[in-house]
């Protein structure tokens, strides 16, 4: 065996071991995704591409599919942690906006760019946007749970939690379109804001 063939596997089986293969595979999958187009790319190519195995794609991902949800649990978790520790004087709305605005702590400049091009892959492709629809009714779930326990009542609990992961929508939506130096959080506001007089009118 040449020692240039013998280089090559040592480089393979070294960048197996690269620590973060979740992110890796996520890279890869973004890369794939824009070049291709989502519907045309396979878990052997990403896993290719990011120079892993299908086996360690399947370690980590349940499909390709979730490659573009990675984070969401710690995401929800991140919100409603907020809401609960929110003070015992915040309305339920307030308690809710402090939970929402606190995802800025995920979604700040540096990841922008990464959550454009997430979101154009999910746009263009009607089966993500179910997926992601189904994301935000477990948000609103878990956000009407987090107001249950701080003692507001149904239907008051399930109402303001629907309308908060609405707001959280548009924020998002907002936020990753925009140029300037605002963060997350100002969108958050800025759309309770919009809610509140919407109601009021």
């Amino acid at each position: 065996m040449s020692v240039a063939v013998k280089a090559a596997r040592i480089d393979s089986v070294m960048s197996r071991w690269q620590p973060d293969a979740p992110g890796r595979l996520q890279q890869a999958a973004f890369e794939l995704y824009a070049e291709h187009g989502y519907e045309d790319t396979t878990v052997a190519e990403i896993a290719e591409r990011a120079s892993l195995t299908e086996r360690t794609f399947f370690r980590h991902f349940a499909d390709k599919r979730e490659v573009l949800f990675r984070g969401s649990s710690e995401l929800q978790q991140l919100i409603v942690d907020a809401v609960d520790a929110a003070p015992a004087s915040a309305t339920p709305m307030q308690a809710i906006a402090t939970g929402l605005a606190a995802a800025g702590a995920i979604f700040d400049a540096r990841m922008r760019p990464y959550s454009r091009q997430r979101q154009t892959v999910i746009d263009a492709n009607p089966e993500l946007q179910e997926r992601e629809v189904s994301k935000f009714a477990v948000l609103a779930a878990a956000l009407a749970d987090a107001l249950r326990r701080r003692g507001v009542p149904n239907p008051a609990a399930g109402l303001t939690a629907d309308a908060g992961t609405a707001v959280f929508r548009v924020a998002f939506d907002h936020w990753i379109r925009d140029d300037s130096e605002r963060d997350f959080a100002w969108f958050v506001h800025d759309g309770i804001a919009e809610l509140r007089a919407v109601a009021a009118g």
